[in-house]
């Protein structure tokens, strides 16, 4: 067999193997809420306690213009916050990869600010900077930047010594090394914090419609609870979990795009492939 046959059969393995592994996924999905449904009717729970996802989906389909609209007001400030805790992270990070006294200064404020509820700090952004996008933004910066710093000063500090003397060897400038050997290394060990900050964004920017605000997923969240209307409740829990998805889903597209040839991709693949 020539070997454009080979990969094309490869890749169609590969494809093969992946909508196996997202078809049993769909399908226990989906397992759980016949299974919900089921339940919910059959022993007559009230859709003010419990509502059965069809409750769910037919309130989203009445009232998607409301909640659609409150999503793209909560999206605003979580896609904002995330990408400022993205590139305030990283810069911090190298900055404390090149100098010492910069981490031992500035690291532990940082960890010290993470320890502190940011559901306490969410009234005093609303004090200092009002009510609109801009205290929103400043909570999922805080909720999201903390995973993103963190993972940053690992994978710029664990380039192994003996990689860096070679590429210092082959003649590779201070720049040239930084590109070609530290980033890549680096990569993993980023995107892990990427995907960790993705998943609390869309949390944060909800905690911050808690604290004040008139519109948004949050505020959705707030005035469907005090009416009991649990399928609203439900309906807008799981937009913002999509959105949350959403956001982890582009993360991990972009880090399977970057970097194909890291061990946690193959071994993912060769275990798919032997499912």
């Amino acid at each position: 067999m020539s070997r454009p046959a080979q990969r094309s059969g490869s890749a169609f393995a590969r494809l093969k193997a992946h909508a196996a592994a997202n078809g049993r996924t769909l399908a226990s999905f989906a397992s759980l809420l016949v299974a919900w449904e089921l339940a919910v009717r059959l022993m007559g729970v009230k859709h003010y306690i419990l509502p059965p996802p069809t409750a769910v989906l037919s309130t989203l389909w009445v009232k998607l213009g409301t909640i659609g609209t409150a999503a793209w007001y909560t999206a605003q400030p979580m896609l904002i916050g995330y990408a400022l805790a993205i590139v305030v992270g990283v810069v911090l990070a190298l900055s404390f990869a090149v100098s010492r006294l910069i981490e031992s200064i500035v690291y532990p404020q940082i960890v010290f600010l993470q320890i502190i509820p940011k559901i306490a700090i969410a009234p005093l952004f609303m004090i200092w900077f009002g009510y609109g996008l801009t205290s929103k933004v400043l909570v999922v910066f805080l909720l999201s930047f903390f995973p993103v710093v963190v993972s940053a000063v690992q994978g710029f500090r664990s380039l192994d010594p003996d990689i860096r003397d070679l590429a210092r060897i082959t003649g590779a400038s201070a720049w040239r090394m930084f590109w070609k050997v530290q980033v890549p290394h680096a990569l993993p060990t980023l995107f892990t914090g990427f995907k960790v900050a993705a998943a609390l964004a869309a949390t944060a920017a909800v905690v911050a419609e808690f604290v004040s605000s008139d519109r948004g997923l949050g505020y959705l969240l707030i005035d469907y609870t005090n009416r009991f209307d649990t399928p609203g409740v439900f309906a807008a829990i799981l937009v913002l979990s999509f959105m949350g998805l959403l956001l982890y889903a582009v993360v991990e597209l972009l880090e399977r795009l970057l970097i194909p040839w890291h061990v946690s991709h193959r071994i993912a693949e060769t275990e798919i492939a032997a499912a």
